[in-house]
């Protein structure tokens, strides 16, 4: 029986084990052969699939396969695009994108409309759905400006933003025409369109994220997880063609759905991305390759008069749209063309307006052939558009991309300082490693890949069963970091005691940032209070964070965040309220902050800078705060600003908090933050800052001159 079931000669080839081993070689081989040329290799994939596809050398067929694996690449990106969006972002730049949907819908439909009624002289029917096949746009380049790390850019989210309602619109007018075709465009056909989008909008929106937090809670089997984001992809993708819209549509509303529940900092996310990116993307880039046909181009003078007007239809207008948004917001000029690359890529909608327009018989011509309303010719010249607008975005948004990643590096890059940022994760319970490590993930820095420490101290009396403890949480800590791609560094440390040995570390390491993890069925213990204050709260120079976790941090929905009167005054305050707010950006977390009005005042400032969905809630005194800790309900957490005696912001009452956390919040996660009470020095301050490449850091820092400690 012979290994593979090749004949020789026969093509396409058919045996599966060398049609994939074909394609992997396509998606390895691509991007080391076109960086060298600075060729964007989405556009290699896309030419490579033109090559071996049924158009090409016909080395392989876009069969069933295919045409499966490149859908979910297809739902993939609309997915991550819909996972990463920074939620708070979103939500203030709504209308930044509902303008830049105005701009990018209207200009390329204007034109479009222009060229199919008068240039082309199509009837008005179908004039106004080749128009419609110009204003959606494939983000077919995010994963190229995602992974340069500029995806939260406020140009990126109003593009994603603008995507979303642009498809949407769309594909409404692609439903509207074809029930107009056949006869069907009434008030039932409106209303039960309106209603079939309304109900899909809120089952995903509303019903996945509940499932979502559930199962998380429920399930910590890391491939599980990882299945059921696949799942709830899918899921919606059906939804949404029930409802009568494109799949896509689900997919991105899927990832609005998830976002919170699936931190950018995590392990999941990671995996999420990985997978993507590896397998499913490339093989949607390859399966459009297959599409392309340029012989058409050489045997239909019409088919270059169609395809011309279809290219400055979209290419220029979506030009033009971006170029609007740009002067209306009065964003830089990369950001302008980052707009112009995202969005001029037609791919995913186009095509699927297309094939349907073009399988619509409307009538006979005099010879019996069939007249569709959409031609041949429109068919083959969106396959030159899907050609020519993928090569401009994938160059233009390479280009924007690196050029703005640039900027923000040229930015910071004075004041980055190896040392500025060392988080300590103290993990001497096996049973609360993995929660703690995500933890210390949320708060750090973006750029920190590799200046978290994970330390167990073993006591000095040495016995094999504490040795393999710390071995085996010291493993599991590392392992949860690497999955999140962040390098955790293990520390074994010997000493008299717990808190002597960390206290040692914290010198040595020049630690910036404590987190210490609660036994989740005990709380604040006597003994643990004691060692807080006579022992870890003596690292004047360092943020202590005493965290309790009842459940996986994902799941948490809102935090009611404390902060006393006078916090502001603290020498830490601002570090340790950058930590909070990475917490709530990471997370996507609503932070509701109830503390006094002048910091209210400053959180209000640096929300114009940062954002993160929140509340405020000024206090007039602590038994308020108090109130809103004890309202706590399921999926909340609870985040306290304290101090030690003698600090600005420290009062008797502070003294009860454990007491009160241990009746209250123990079916909750908790957060105690003690700020450092005293700086290193101005420069080292400084460094702290700037070495993030949050801009809330900048507004924190000016702030703190305003208000000096």
């Amino acid at each position: 029986m012979p290994l593979l079931n090749i004949h020789i000669g026969s093509l396409p080839i058919e045996d599966p084990v060398l049609k994939f081993l074909l394609e992997l070689i396509i998606i390895l081989g691509a991007p080391l052969l076109l960086n060298k040329i600075k060729v964007p290799h989405l556009l290699g994939l896309l030419i490579a699939g033109a090559v071996v596809g049924p158009n090409g050398l016909n080395l392989l067929s876009r069969d069933s396969s295919v045409v499966v694996t490149g859908t979910t690449g297809l739902l993939y990106i609309m997915f991550l695009a819909g996972l990463e969006i920074d939620m708070g972002d979103f939500k203030k730049n709504m209308g930044k994108s509902i303008t830049f949907t105005v701009f990018t819908f209207a200009v390329p439909f204007i034109l479009g409309m222009a060229g199919g009624y008068y240039v082309l002289h199509f009837s008005l029917l179908t004039s106004v759905l080749f128009a419609s096949l110009f204003s959606s746009h494939t983000l077919i380049s995010y994963p190229l400006v995602s992974k340069m790390g500029i995806a939260k850019n406020l140009s990126v989210n109003i593009t994603v933003g603008g995507t979303m309602l642009t498809d949407v619109l769309s594909l409404l007018v692609l439903a509207v025409v074809v029930g107009m075709t056949q006869g069907e465009v009434n008030s039932a056909f409106w209303l039960r369109l309106g209603f079939s989008v309304v109900a899909f909008s809120l089952v995903v929106l509303f019903i996945f994220p509940i499932i979502g937090r559930w199962f998380f809670k429920k399930v910590d089997d890391k491939i599980s997880q990882y299945i059921f984001v696949l799942v709830m992809i899918y899921l919606a993708a059906v939804l949404a063609e029930l409802a009568g819209i494109e799949a896509i549509i689900g997919a991105f509303f899927a990832g609005l759905a998830l976002n919170r529940l699936i931190p950018h900092t995590s392990a999941l996310m990671n995996r999420v991305e990985f997978v993507g990116n590896a397998i499913f993307i490339p093989f949607f880039l390859i399966s459009v390759g297959m599409l392309i046909d340029f012989t058409v181009f050489f045997k239909s003078l019409e088919t270059l008069i169609v395809a011309a007007v279809m290219l400055v239809a979209s290419i220029g207008g979506k030009y033009v749209a971006a170029v609007l948004t740009q002067k209306t917001f009065r964003l830089t000029k990369d950001e302008g063309m980052i707009i112009f690359g995202l969005s001029s890529a037609s791919a995913a909608a186009t095509l699927a307006s297309v094939m349907v327009g073009y399988n619509i018989i409307v009538s006979e011509n005099e010879v019996g052939e069939p007249v569709r309303l959409l031609s041949e010719h429109v068919l083959n010249g969106s396959i030159l558009l899907i050609l020519i607008s993928c090569t401009v975005s994938s160059f233009v948004s390479m280009s924007s991309a690196a050029r703005i990643a640039q900027a923000d590096n040229d930015a910071t890059a004075s004041g980055t300082n190896q040392e500025s940022e060392n988080i300590l994760i103290a993990v001497n319970y096996e049973e609360t490693v993995e929660k703690t490590v995500n933890l210390g993930l949320l708060i750090k820095a973006a750029n920190n890949k590799d200046r978290l420490f994970a330390l167990n101290v073993i006591n000095n009396e040495k016995n094999e069963s504490s040795v393999k403890n710390a071995e085996k949480t010291l493993h599991e800590a590392v392992t949860t970091g690497a999955a999140a791609d962040v390098r955790i560094q293990p520390l074994t440390r010997y000493d008299s005691d717990v808190s002597t040995g960390i206290s040692n570390v914290i010198k040595e390491q020049k630690i910036t940032d404590l987190i210490l993890a609660l036994q989740p069925d005990k709380g604040l213990t006597p003994s643990l209070v004691y060692n807080l204050t006579n022992g870890y709260l003596q690292n004047d120079h360092v943020n202590t964070l005493i965290y309790h976790a009842a459940q996986p941090i994902s799941t948490i929905k809102k935090y009611i965040v404390l902060i006393p009167p006078k916090a502001d005054k603290e020498p830490g305050f601002f570090h340790a309220l950058l930590r909070v707010w990475n917490i709530g950006k990471s997370s996507g977390s609503e932070m509701a902050f109830y503390t006094s009005g002048p910091i209210i005042d400053i959180i209000e400032r640096v929300a114009k800078k940062s954002a993160i969905e929140l509340s405020l809630h000024t206090i007039d005194y602590w038994g308020e705060a108090e109130q809103a800790a004890i309202k706590l309900v399921a999926d909340e957490g609870l985040i306290v600003f304290m101090a030690k005696r003698g600090m600005a912001s420290f009062f008797p009452r502070m003294g009860l908090m454990p007491d009160f956390l241990n009746q209250h919040a123990l079916q909750n996660n908790f957060l105690l933050v003690y700020p450092f009470s005293q700086k290193n020095n101005a420069d080292e301050t400084e460094k702290r800052s700037v070495s993030n490449h949050d801009d809330f850091v900048e507004i924190g820092r000016m702030i703190g001159k305003i208000f000096p400690g």
